[in-house]
């Protein structure tokens, strides 16, 4: 059930109610553009991934600013994107099972919708599930580049697997998905140009065998925002997936640029907006957002603008932060902003982003995709 909005359009942000998802949306537009700006001099298009913020009304405007559409990973999470007017889908995650299958296909009846596969007998049935349709799906095998998670081997199993696909009916060899995620955030620069090197030359090694054979491999998609550049400019990549650039998150705050400082690409926009609920002693403070307001799996969230306030720990209702000895006392009643460790499962715990501009609730958008499991 949806539940009803912590503010009203028009609001000053001091009222909203919490533990609330705040989008400043200054921010927000600034890093929208960064990454426009940043990929137009490469022959690459922007495919946004909407797992991050599970929102049409955020799709779109990625999509007015050159995104040849969003990802996302499951069939539920198309199925509000599409609803929400996003015509072109690619799922980047495998696919298992009749009835998703069978909703994919209906799905692609109505939008340009991609899948990924890693398995022969998956192939077979998604082949199925669109000729019962009378639907066409775009497929990419997906390739294990190093993340040593979904993915075929390069080379020959990724080749076997796409003459499955292109002789399967209904079904449509797109290219390949070589997405490493867990480069995203190794920390220094130069480890993950390593390790996007390294990707790179498996999915180029791959591409071109598959040619050799006859097999056009139009599309290398893959990428993420810790690891963009590096795709964009190395001339293989037709497609990026980033995703948290719009909002970043502590986690992403960590890694460091060419010159060991942080990377500079893009701005915290994401926040969530929490209340000092008690205050018993100096050197402790509680606030209302804890692990049902806030994901903590990479981490604890940072307090934004306030210097010597950690956030310490999360139960299932409470934050507790820690004062340090000179740091003036806070007051039951304060209102506070958190950075979230993780952006992307902070945003599955809402129902609706509070959109604000110079302190005041400026638009309220439904988090539409929000638990889309299956």
């Amino acid at each position: 059930m949806t539940q009803r909005p912590p503010a009203e359009v028009g609001m000053p942000l001091a009222e909203v109610d919490t533990p609330a998802l705040l989008i400043e949306l200054d921010a927000f537009e600034r890093n929208l553009s960064r990454m426009a700006q940043a990929i137009a001099p490469h022959p690459v298009r922007l495919r946004a991934h909407a797992k991050t913020h599970k929102c049409p009304t955020i799709a779109r405007r990625q999509i007015a600013l050159g995104a040849v559409g969003v990802c996302c990973q499951k069939v539920g999470e198309a199925e509000a994107l599409v609803a929400g007017g996003v015509e072109d889908v690619l799922v980047t995650n495998e696919i298992v099972g009749e009835p998703k299958l069978r909703r994919l296909a209906a799905l692609a009846r109505q939008a340009r919708i991609g899948v990924c596969v890693d398995d022969a007998e998956n192939v077979a049935a998604l082949g199925r599930a669109a000729q019962a349709f009378g639907a066409e799906l775009r497929v990419l095998v997906e390739v294990n580049v190093g993340a040593d998670r979904c993915g075929v081997e390069p080379g020959a199993p990724a080749l076997a697997l796409a003459r499955r696909v292109t002789q399967a009916p209904g079904l449509r060899f797109d290219g390949l998905q070589v997405y490493h995620g867990s480069a995203q955030h190794l920390r220094s620069h130069e480890e993950r140009r390593r390790a996007i090197e390294a990707a790179s030359a498996k999915a180029r090694d791959t591409q071109a065998l598959l040619e050799r054979e006859g097999i056009a491999c139009p599309t290398i998609t893959g990428a993420g925002t810790g690891t963009f550049r590096f795709e964009a400019a190395g001339g293989l990549y037709t497609e990026l997936q980033a995703g948290s650039y719009i909002f970043m998150d502590a986690d992403y705050g960590k890694n460091r640029g060419e010159d060991g400082g942080p990377v500079r690409d893009f701005e915290h926009s994401l926040f969530v907006y929490a209340t000092v609920m008690s205050h018993t002693a100096p050197e402790r403070a509680v606030v209302d957002a804890g692990l049902k307001a806030l994901s903590v799996d990479s981490g604890m969230p940072l307090v934004f603008g306030l210097e010597g306030v950690e956030y310490a720990r999360a139960s299932d209702e409470h934050g507790k932060l820690v004062l340090a000895p000179a740091h003036s006392p806070l007051r039951v009643g304060q209102k506070l902003r958190l950075i979230p460790g993780h952006c992307d499962p902070t945003v599955n715990l809402y129902d609706w982003f509070v959109c604000t501009r110079n302190d005041r609730v400026e638009a309220l958008w439904p988090i539409t995709a929000r638990g889309a499991l299956l």
